[in-house]
């Protein structure tokens, strides 16, 4: 195996080391997210993270105000997406709920639901399944200002939706559709 220079084995350290990372604006303080789950009726407001660390029992509520609304399915939430949705309401400059169209969906829920809207994105492999993406809305905030911020981030794959008003956000890799 050739030995690398210094200049070249900087150089490819660099593109990992320099990935963009979206920042939380308070690293080490509280982070808070309301939820408004228009399927359940239920709001949640909590603090999710607190001294360095997530919270277990907000995680457990935040798991239950996103499960599968048509199965009851609880499901563990990627705290990264909690801190995604996090970011996304600091560059909107709202405290709003986020208003929940889809969050956990079960694996009979996405099967359902691609065979009922066969050619609408479902995925087969859907990060809905892994507590890893959320459809939303954001009160007081436009779709398109909702759709702006999300691409912005560059925190995982952004889907619009406008004819059923909503962004589907996601921590797997950036992508947009």
């Amino acid at each position: 195996m050739p030995i690398l220079g210094r200049r070249n084995f900087l150089a490819r350290a660099g593109v990992s080391l320099f990935v963009p990372r979206p920042a939380l604006a308070n690293e080490s303080g509280a982070r808070f997210l309301a939820f408004d789950n228009i399927h359940t009726g239920e709001k949640l407001k909590v603090e999710y993270w607190a001294e360095g660390q997530y919270l277990p029992d907000a995680l457990a509520q935040v798991n239950h105000v996103l499960r599968d609304f048509r199965s009851g399915d609880v499901h563990p939430i990627a705290p990264q997406l909690l801190d995604l949705l996090s970011m996304l309401r600091d560059r909107l400059e709202t405290a709003e709920p986020v208003t929940v169209i889809s969050g956990y969906r079960s694996p009979a829920t996405n099967a359902m639901l691609r065979g009922e809207h066969e050619h609408s994105g479902v995925a087969s492999k859907s990060l809905h399944m892994q507590g890893m993406a959320i459809d939303i809305r954001i009160a007081g905030r436009s779709l398109a200002a909702v759709h702006t911020a999300a691409l912005a981030q560059r925190g995982g794959g952004v889907g619009y939706y406008p004819q059923t008003d909503f962004v589907h956000v996601d921590v797997g890799r950036v992508r947009t559709w």
